[in-house]
């Protein structure tokens, strides 16, 4: 008896994408992924300014805004990636930034001007970015390798190592004093 298991086989793959074949699946989803990013970042320069100026420290206020100049790099270096690609930088509204910023506004609303506890707040809500931030830049770094893009995942990669260092400094301010001292207030 024959087997027709072959029949229906499909073409075996060599792991290798041709970077230049503009019907692949997975170029498509890379660039679909890279136009979400590009509008996420470019939302964040809109937030990262309200949030310096709902922060009670001086120390937080001062890291928004330094992310801000690196944030303005980072978008910068997305529109290189567009450019090594052949394709015009456009951006696709990113539904789970937006959601992200109007969630970290919201804990400005809902906490007291001036106090510790607003400031632990802005550091979870800025710590939820980055992680976000953090996962699309490794999957698009990872994506880039893997159809043969080497200088756009050397960029991509640039821009993870920055996002996970900012994720790091907002935990060391919220280490150095900022979670202490909102432990230590009280509601009125």
């Amino acid at each position: 008896m024959a087997n027709n298991a072959g029949t229906t086989r499909t073409k075996k793959t060599t792991g290798k994408t041709n970077a230049k074949d503009d019907r692949s699946m997975l170029r498509e989803l890379f660039i679909d992924e890279l136009r979400d990013i590009y509008w996420a970042e470019k939302h964040i320069t809109k937030a990262l300014p309200k949030m310096a100026k709902g922060a009670t420290s001086d120390e937080l206020a001062n890291a928004f805004q330094q992310h801000l100049t690196v944030t303005e790099g980072q978008i910068e270096r997305l529109e290189q990636v567009f450019e090594l690609m052949d394709l015009t930088a456009r951006a696709k509204k990113c539904e789970a930034m937006e959601g992200l910023v109007s969630e970290g506004q919201e804990v400005m609303d809902e906490t007291e001007k001036g106090t510790a506890t607003r400031d632990a707040a802005l550091i979870i809500s800025a710590q939820k970015i980055e992680h976000y931030e953090i996962a699309a830049y490794g999957s698009l770094a990872q994506l880039a390798k893997t159809m043969g893009l080497n200088d756009v995942a050397t960029l991509l990669q640039q821009t993870l190592e920055e996002e996970k260092q900012a994720d790091e400094m907002l935990t060391q301010l919220a280490e150095s004093g900022i979670n202490i001292n909102a432990e230590g207030e009280e509601e009125e």
